[in-house]
């Protein structure tokens, strides 16, 4: 018998219920709302495939047949046997929509999916998520899309872990010349949050120490390379939603904020460098890991929730946030070129 559903899984309950006879794809704040809940979807597939939903008793479908979508494809993880993503369709006439959605959900702390899951986490820290199978399928399912539509009409969306997979994907077919619109909900990121840190002073010149470390370091580590796959980069602009307490993601503010600050000190040379590297990539090179650093972009939509209501970093991380109402959004567009980069 399978337990009993908490809150968070049904859609009645904790969805965007507002949006459920009205999406209007052109509006911003409905496409962010939609697309996190189609990972929520993929969070309640498995939570239905651990619990033995199915049929009428499976909670996962409402999250997005609410909004005109049916699922097409699972993306299963051989190693541990869960669903980690679902490739979604869109049954509507088409307007300012996507016709495909990947969506990509994030870590599990559950019996069947914790230990893969939490695995793939630390990939992410060592910057090894780029060479994992959960990666490659995701890849695998995007280009399969791509063959039979146009690229503008399909789209990436992941939670947490699930938007480093985004993130890596969405970087893979910019190589391939295809700019998806994609949408990374409280992406990681790979270096320690100075924003945490209370006094303003201090916070920039932490990270002005740490820039100027990252040059040492890539000087210490230079290697030769073909071309500059950050640069490539430059003209994806992907949409990143980070919560300022949530210590796994509220560094990307910083990061974009103190790369705009040193251009306007005259001491972009330091931090062109800067952006382009972490120390965990380059210490991963030195060691003959060579990789790219894959949570670092040049360019980004970035909107920060400025309205938490639960206190504390499960509170700041969680999904729902970024389906509700509420005018405490704070977005600006970051985008470099060849010269500032």
């Amino acid at each position: 018998m399978s337990a009993k559903p908490s809150q968070s899984e049904v859609f009645e309950f904790c969805g965007p219920l507002y949006l459920t006879s009205s999406v209007n794809w052109t509006i911003q704040e409905h496409r962010r709302s939609v697309m996190a809940s189609l990972v929520q979807g993929v969070y309640i597939t498995e939570i239905d495939r651990q619990q033995n939903r199915t049929g009428n008793d499976a909670l996962a479908p409402t999250w997005w047949e609410a909004f005109h979508f049916k699922c097409i494809k699972f993306l299963e993880d051989k190693m541990d046997s869960s669903i980690f993503g679902v490739i979604f369709e869109y049954m509507a006439p088409q307007h300012a929509s996507p016709k495909y959605v990947i969506a990509i959900r994030g870590t599990m702390i559950k019996p069947k999916t914790g230990i893969r899951d939490i695995y793939l986490d630390a990939k992410i820290f060592l910057n090894e998520l780029s060479r994992s199978f959960r990666c490659e399928i995701a890849l695998s399912a995007v280009a399969g899309r791509i063959e039979s539509t146009d690229p503008a009409n399909v789209w990436l969306a992941g939670h947490s872990l699930g938007a480093s997979i985004a993130l890596q994907t969405g970087r893979d077919m910019v190589k391939k010349g295809y700019y998806l619109e994609t949408y990374l909900f409280n992406p990681p990121f790979l270096r320690l949050p100075v924003d945490i840190v209370s006094t303003r002073f201090v916070k920039n010149w932490a990270r002005i120490l740490r820039s100027v470390a990252e040059v040492g370091l890539s000087n210490v580590f230079k290697k030769t390379k073909e071309g500059d796959p950050f640069t490539l980069l430059q003209s994806w602009i992907p949409y990143l939603f980070v919560n300022p307490k949530d210590m796994i993601c509220c560094e990307y503010l910083g990061y974009f904020e103190h790369r705009e600050k040193m251009q306007r000190w005259g001491v972009g040379e330091v931090e062109k460098i800067a952006t382009k590297n972490s120390v965990v990539g380059l210490v991963s090179d030195a060691l003959g890991r060579y990789g790219e650093t894959s949570h670092l972009i040049p360019s980004a939509i970035v909107t920060a929730n400025m309205n938490v209501k639960e206190p504390g970093f499960l509170g700041a991380h969680r999904l729902c946030q970024w389906w509700e109402q509420h005018s405490h959004w704070e977005s600006k567009c970051y985008q470099y070129t060849r010269e500032n980069i």
